[in-house]
């Protein structure tokens, strides 16, 4: 049993590592009226900021699995700041759902977007994104939901379907023990500095 573990972490490791090399996503398919789809994204490991063509990103470069003595990914939970975008694609491409919202959205809507961590707890990110055009949006790899009420029912059916999906093409990658908004935001300081 444990070697299986072993040599499932090494596969995992090897997958995402390898992943600037062209590595095929699954496309992400939607059943969920308003869901934009984005296919072609890109893989590849970056230590630097991204200009990214969408806001929150749906996908794209991302920080490495390490780099600067930090995971390369967020850890999913909920954060009352924003997060570092790098990090959160990385988050993404690991299965993970992030929910954003509009910084003046009031404080009962804001619980509400919280409440979508418990769906799946270890595969969803929640935080504020400010300059976001839409109050809410959901994200998965390649896939976005905006609107304009945080209690839509499309916001849970989203998170049904893709947090712990294979969208991003790492199925059961981690994503429960990423770095925190500190270690990210000095890591990308260090490289960018």
């Amino acid at each position: 049993m444990r070697r299986t573990a072993a040599w499932s972490l090494v596969l995992l490791v090897a997958a995402c590592s390898s992943s600037g090399s062209g590595t095929a996503t699954p496309t992400p398919t939607s059943g969920i009226a308003g869901v934009v789809l984005t296919t072609g994204l890109s893989h590849k490991h970056v230590t630097k900021r991204v200009d990214y063509p969408t806001h929150p990103p749906v996908g794209g470069p991302h920080w490495p699995p390490r780099a600067f003595d930090v995971y390369g990914w967020m850890a999913c939970a909920v954060y009352t700041e924003p997060v570092v975008d790098e990090f959160a694609v990385h988050s993404l491409e690991h299965g993970a759902v992030w929910v954003t919202y509009q910084p003046s959205l009031p404080a009962a809507g804001v619980a509400q977007l919280q409440q979508l961590a418990g769906i799946r707890p270890d595969y969803v990110l929640v935080s504020p994104y400010p300059g976001q055009t839409s109050p809410v949006e959901v994200t998965a790899w390649g896939a976005q939901l905006a609107v304009t009420d945080p209690t839509d029912v499309r916001l849970a059916q989203f998170t049904r379907t893709y947090a712990g999906g294979g969208q991003g093409g790492e199925l059961g990658a981690d994503c429960a023990h990423g770095s925190t908004v500190a270690q990210a935001q000095a890591a990308l300081a260090k490289a960018t500095g």
